[in-house]
């Protein structure tokens, strides 16, 4: 069986492939850049910001957890939850990414210098 493809078919696969490749681009370029703090949250109320780009250890939850900030980059590498889930997530530096330690109910989310009212407008 031949398929048999004229040239608009080929401009169209072309323009597709490029809108695709440059909305990877946007995304990983523009959409990653100004990660630059991580917002800890302890039962969904705001207890501490740290900066990506200040390297150190950090007791959560009156030491229930411990956050390691290095090379810009946060990861959880203690905590005396039973599971250990928090502690086996990959470090995250990007915005928007998150370590969430249920049993003590502690997220560690990554987010931008800037802070915006809205993250969506509905109607």
């Amino acid at each position: 069986m031949k398929i048999g493809l004229k040239k608009k078919d080929w401009v169209l696969i072309i323009i597709i492939v490029c809108v695709a490749g440059l909305t990877v681009l946007v995304h990983t370029f523009i959409g990653g850049k100004g990660a630059n703090r991580v917002v800890v949250k302890i039962e969904g109320a705001i207890q501490d910001t740290y900066s990506l780009s200040e390297e150190g250890d950090y007791e959560i939850n009156g030491g229930t957890n411990i956050l390691q900030i290095r090379n810009g980059k946060a990861s959880m590498v203690e905590a005396d939850c039973p599971d250990q889930l928090c502690v086996h997530q990959k470090p995250v530096s990007l915005n928007r990414e998150s370590i969430i330690c249920l049993p003590n109910k502690v997220v560690v989310e990554v987010e931008t210098g800037t802070s915006r009212e809205f993250d969506a407008v509905t109607q």
